[in-house]
């Protein structure tokens, strides 16, 4: 999903974690911090926070609080509490009056609320604009001190219940772990290792770009425009004159086509025509016109439908071209194509191989027990909920395997994923917070029926591990953690793999099924971020690991 949204999260999830009941006074906003549990309440200044932030004494009615802090939580809550982040005002309100920065904070107010419980969301999500416009900034102290309703509560209750949901989804997770463990080899065995696969091929590549229209009178969008984006192509160099296998690479949403530019040069190098679509109604620019205002929503609901239909444009335009344009004569196989996809790419990748809407699971999921999920992707999945209601045609029988990276699935597909009959790797990451490894990959994974099915888990690998990132170091140091321990570590395993799988279901190479098993993924482990491999991950297995 956003990187934003994780940044706005960790600035709002920092004043949850003080657990607070406010009282403002009229000329300086909030004066006193209530912790409020069951029938009990405790207080404390902001001024002692204040002085606390500042310079890291404790002082005042702070004191008793300082015991059940740690010398290395310290730190951690000094820089919480003044922490700004880095966003203008007018981004901050229009996330904010989208159906998901709604539902986000629907989901907070019910921790953070007036005492008289009426108003909170409204006073939430004015705070948090106003702060923004402060010349402070966005930050937890400032947020207090802009909260308009006298007697702000953090309900305890609540934020136990929650915190309760995320143990528990933690030590499911673990439990998967354990599973895989057992499954991988604690020492690599054999031949091959893993190092053939990390290191380039042998071709060299040439990329280009090209604007693809799709004229389709159900792709223009309210202003009669047809549907316009570019799309590259990275073209492997070959004596050969055989027609060559092709992989479509699709992006996250809030990304754009060059987030896995490393892992289509790896591919090319390996004889693959790799072709990266940019989304337009769900990549960095859909995002970038929100913050201005110039549309209303992180995405529509439709762009469920534009992106698998995108993939399937491009391939009817790559064999039109295959015959009239110069450069790609006798350079594409059309019966050899796989998707990769990452995130919405992931269900991007998975509707194309097979699987189709489940409307059924939608609103199951989509009504009361939004109002409760720890799963932020599902409210990206409950978009689809204001599409008309029917069977929607999202496969292309040209795809013949898909490798899904944190893809949204458990609602949106749900088990339809039982049509895939093509080969599937899932991969997933067990720090993933955005699109949680149990919830939208492990559990969905045994709903799959296909032969050939694969789930690889990077320990510690997070929503934007494999992410090759713009620039890397331009964001502030708390925010650079988002890709997890090692992500130079998560795009070798993630390129060797691919490969593996690509070479051996796309073109039917035998040579490379010993690389797609857990002796072969024991052989790419590297230091800090583990990686384990299964093919047989059953539901039995995720909750008794035996």
């Amino acid at each position: 999903m956003l990187k934003r949204v994780a940044k706005l999260g960790l600035a709002v999830g920092s004043a949850v974690w003080l657990s607070v009941h406010v009282h403002p006074k009229p000329a300086r906003g909030a004066e006193r911090i209530f912790a409020s549990f069951l029938s009990f309440e405790q207080s404390v200044s902001v001024e002692s926070l204040e002085t606390f932030a500042e310079t890291g004494r404790i002082t005042g009615d702070f004191i008793p609080y300082a015991r059940y802090i740690s010398p290395e939580q310290r730190p951690f809550l000094q820089n919480a509490l003044q922490q700004q982040l880095a966003i203008s005002p007018g981004a901050v309100s229009q996330f904010l009056y989208s159906d998901i920065g709604e539902l986000m904070v629907r989901r907070i107010a019910k921790v953070i609320r007036p005492k008289s419980n009426q108003g909170g969301f409204y006073a939430l999500r004015g705070a948090l604009i106003v702060a923004a416009a402060d010349p402070e900034g966005l930050t937890v102290l400032n947020f207090l001190k802009h909260y308009p309703i006298q007697g702000l509560k953090i309900d305890l209750d609540e934020g136990l219940a929650i915190f309760s949901q995320i143990r528990g989804l933690i030590r499911q997770t673990n439990t998967l772990i354990e599973t895989l463990e057992k499954q991988t080899p604690a020492r690599p065995t054999g031949n091959p290792t893993g190092a053939a696969l990390t290191q380039p091929g042998q071709f060299s590549w040439q990329q280009t770009t090209l604007t693809l229209s799709d004229q389709s009178p159900t792709r223009q969008n309210l202003t009669g425009q047809s549907r316009q984006f570019p799309i590259d192509l990275y073209l492997p160099q070959t004596a050969s004159p055989q027609p060559k296998p092709i992989v479509v690479i699709s992006h996250g949403l809030n990304s754009n086509r060059d987030s896995y530019g490393y892992l289509a040069e790896h591919l090319a190098s390996y004889g693959f025509v790799v072709v990266m679509p940019e989304h337009i109604g769900s990549n960095t620019n859909q995002l970038q016109a929100l913050m201005l205002g110039r549309v209303k929503e992180v995405t529509q609901p439709t762009e469920f439908l534009d992106r698998p239909s995108d993939v399937q444009f491009i391939l009817d335009e790559l064999e039109r071209l295959s015959t009239s344009d110069p450069m790609l004569q006798g350079q594409l196989n059309l019966d050899q194509v796989g998707v990769i996809g990452q995130s919405f790419g992931g269900y991007t990748a998975l509707a194309l191989a097979g699987a189709t809407i489940n409307f059924e699971q939608l609103q199951q999921d989509c009504g009361s027990r939004l109002k409760d999920t720890i799963n932020i992707s599902l409210i990206l999945q409950c978009q689809v909920i204001k599409l008309p209601q029917q069977r929607y045609e999202l496969a292309d029988p040209r795809i013949k395997g898909a490798i899904a990276i944190n893809p949204v699935t458990s609602s949106v597909l749900g088990e339809t994923l039982s049509q895939i009959q093509t080969p599937v790797m899932f991969v997933s990451g067990s720090a993933d917070k955005v699109s949680p490894s149990l919830l939208e990959q492990a559990t969905p994974f045994t709903w799959l029926t296909a032969t050939d099915k694969y789930f690889v888990l990077m320990k510690g690998g997070t929503h934007f591990s494999t992410i090759d990132a713009d620039q890397p170091n331009d964001s502030p140091p708390e925010f650079q953690g988002l890709a997890g321990p090692s992500p130079a570590a998560a795009k070798a395993y993630l390129s060797a793999l691919s490969v593996a799988f690509m070479k051996r279901h796309i073109t039917a190479d035998r040579t490379y099924q010993i690389y797609l098993s857990p002796e072969f993924v024991a052989t790419l482990r590297n230091g800090k971020l583990q990686l384990n491999l299964s093919k047989t991950l059953s539901t039995n297995e995720i909750l008794n690991p035996g």
